[in-house]
């Protein structure tokens, strides 16, 4: 897909962060738009700063909600027909181990972080499939996706099975050529850091704050995740590591298996300032 101009694009979770960067990014190249967020008054705020150069829809929608995705899905088909480019973006995280993390917590993240990338993809690539055209699909994991720790265990969870859905779905939609992405951002400076639930260590005083201030410090915006998904949909890459660091952890994963996670844990520790 070399050009976007009078393209369809569905962005998820577009209200701040990675989805609202991918939404002006898109708008830039031409393309039509369809953004949708849990906080309406928020994507409605933020849409009249998207340069928008073509159509644009803005939907509530609770992704980890089988019902608001299949109504999602009946106005933007109504609306644009069949999409061009799905970009399952909406996310939220857990910090904390299996033995801290409530089952509401597992209920809560695997709605928006797994389920949401299943609605998605299944109310979607059909359509895709049926028109015979082409297309792409973008899900955003997470570099937690391809290495994680005992302090992400729900979050890891579900950016593992993001990861692993993508990969099965580029190989299954190929002959339809249809493209899969994995986008695994790396840290990035977005409110996720800020609307995440702490349990166990995650609690302690000054623990949140000094997150905060790592991601505050990193400094690396979402435009960098935008930029690097409007190339993945290019040249159609299959996993798409975008932070220097993302890149250093994908590697680390494959070098090193066994030892990944320990460095990675020391790695977090160093950043944050803190005894390994």
């Amino acid at each position: 897909m070399a050009g976007f101009e009078g393209k369809r694009v569905l962005i998820t979770g577009a209200a701040s962060g990675i989805g609202l960067a991918t939404a002006k990014a898109f708008a830039l190249a031409g393309a039509d738009l369809a953004l949708c967020d849990l906080d309406i008054e928020q994507l409605r705020a933020v849409s009249r700063t998207i340069p928008s150069r073509g159509a644009l829809l803005c939907e509530q929608t609770d992704v980890s909600q089988r019902q608001s995705m299949e109504a999602l899905a009946e106005r933007v088909h109504a609306r644009f027909g069949c999409l061009d480019v799905l970009v399952n973006n909406a996310g939220v995280a857990v910090s904390g181990g299996l033995l801290d993390t409530t089952l509401e917590d597992w209920e809560w993240i695997l709605g928006v972080n797994l389920w949401g990338v299943i609605y998605g993809c299944k109310l979607f690539i059909p359509k895709m499939v049926e028109r015979g055209t082409g297309g792409h699909v973008i899900n955003v994991a997470s570099a937690a996706g391809f290495l994680t720790s005992k302090m992400l265990s729900a979050y890891g969870t579900t950016k593992f099975g993001v990861f692993g859905l993508s990969e099965s779905l580029r190989d299954e939609l190929e002959e339809h050529r249809i493209g899969v992405s994995t986008i695994c951002p790396g840290i990035i400076d977005t409110n996720i850091v800020n609307n995440m639930r702490l349990r166990g260590v995650s609690c302690e005083e000054g623990a949140h704050e000094a997150v905060k201030g790592l991601y505050k410090k990193r400094g690396y915006g979402p435009e960098h995740v935008a930029d690097a998904i409007l190339d993945a949909v290019r040249k159609n890459k299959a996993v798409v590591p975008v932070s220097p660091e993302a890149w250093f952890l994908w590697g680390l994963k494959r070098v090193f298996p066994q030892s990944a996670p320990t460095l990675l844990r020391k790695t977090m520790a160093w950043g944050l300032g803190r005894k390994v």
